[in-house]
């Protein structure tokens, strides 16, 4: 692909909520449909992370699940481009969460944002289990065991990616200096064949013996290159060529994505609970008849009054959907009262319905063949699982656990 860097691992989840809405599609779809181009993409059906705060309705989690992932494949998340797979269907992440938990303190989970956040928006649930405590760090574990470094998250959800680095950073401050690493080394230089490990070994003593700097960028890209190289042996070879230990668990970065524009219906956040969504297999009439219906401008109460777009939720989706012609336009017609609110929202309507056709024309494919379906969420599982296992052998190996 043009501009790929398969050396660089995105990682990425949502929660199962069944059929997805234009607020998913413009906040997260879209993004997954970018990333999947630049770089090695896993996207994850968080299906555990649901039962944190709902785990009383888990018999809803299935359906949801699967109407989910064909959300995503119409929306045009790509299987042959990105890993797409079931938190659960990779009991490694749970396993990886477990032994995390051992050495990571209670406070740094105590002082997440959203834990008493999200304790007051629900109080309505019973939210004092261990498992919701305890989810920030499982996120964590999503995260470090496909040794992803880069994580796309809205600016509320920074703080958790921090806590994943300090949690790798304490891990391998505990952990990092395996057992037997020098002779780990010398095996991953044998797996680059004798060309490349003639090459590897001479920047090794250019920069040991000689204080050659430059020698360190050579080598670098020299093993970006390796791709018969675990994740795990090029981390195990630039410490090797830096005097250091092997860092087993990767520190990530935020990957900060523009909070979504799209708002619902009535102006506010488009949002299930809020009953304001357009969802991306609404079908034509019922997207023309909620948009006809949306509220407007309370000032505006005869088709002569002028109106203010400013207070206008019709006017936030023209700056989702319109360009700067006809945002002119509607702002003119609106404000002069030469346009009434039908017209200036057939715009809207007529650009919906153009975004939606595509997406449900693929839903329908997918909704057709289902067995198409979960073969994709299986061969991805399978996929991730394999790396995951990569991951956990080295933290057991680290922690000394990897004994018979």
């Amino acid at each position: 692909m043009v501009g790929m860097n398969p050396t660089s691992r995105v990682l990425s989840g949502m929660r199962p909520t069944g059929q997805l809405h234009l607020g998913h599609y413009h906040g997260v779809l879209k993004n997954w449909v970018r990333l999947q181009q630049e770089f090695d993409c896993f996207f994850f059906v968080a299906d555990w992370h649901a039962l944190t705060t709902h785990y009383e309705d888990s018999h809803i989690i299935a359906d949801s699940v699967w109407e989910m992932v064909v959300d995503w494949l119409a929306a045009g998340v790509n299987p042959g481009s990105a890993q797409l797979f079931i938190q659960s269907h990779v009991p490694e992440h749970a396993e990886l969460h477990l032994l995390l938990s051992m050495v990571t303190p209670l406070g740094w989970l105590e002082r997440v944002p959203s834990y008493k956040d999200q304790q007051e928006k629900l109080r309505e649930r019973d939210l004092a289990t261990y498992g919701f405590l305890g989810y920030p760090l499982l996120q964590s574990a999503d995260i470090l065991i496909y040794g992803a470094d880069k994580v796309p998250v809205g600016e509320d959800q920074v703080a958790h990616v921090e806590l994943t680095r300090e949690v790798a950073r304490r891990f391998n401050h505990l952990f990092g200096r395996e057992p037997g690493f020098e002779e780990a080394a010398e095996a991953a230089i044998k797996k680059m064949g004798k060309k490349n490990a003639r090459l590897y070994r001479d920047l090794l003593k250019r920069y040991q013996e000689q204080g050659d700097h430059e020698a360190i960028g050579v080598a670098h890209a020299l093993l970006a290159e390796q791709q018969n190289l675990a994740i795990t042996d090029r981390e195990r070879l630039l410490g090797y060529l830096e005097g250091s230990g092997r860092m087993i668990l990767t520190e990530p970065e935020a990957l900060l994505t523009p909070a979504s524009k799209m708002p619902g219906l009535d102006g506010q956040k488009m949002s299930k609970s809020y009953n304001n969504t357009i969802s991306l297999r609404e079908a034509p009439d019922d997207v023309r008849d909620k948009l006809r219906t949306m509220p407007t401008d309370p000032a505006r109460v005869r088709r002569t009054d002028p109106g203010n777009p400013d207070v206008c939720p019709v006017w936030q989706l023209h700056e989702v959907y319109s360009d700067d012609t006809v945002k002119q336009g509607v702002r003119e017609g609106c404000t002069s009262a030469s346009i009434g609110c039908i017209d200036c929202k057939q715009h809207i309507i007529e650009a919906v319905l153009q975004e939606l056709g595509p997406i449900q024309e693929r839903a329908r494919e997918f909704e057709q063949d289902p067995r198409r379906v979960r073969a994709i969420i299986h061969e991805g599982s399978d996929a991730a699982r394999d790396v995951a296992r990569d991951t956990l052998e080295e933290v057991r190996q680290a922690m000394g656990l990897a004994y018979t």
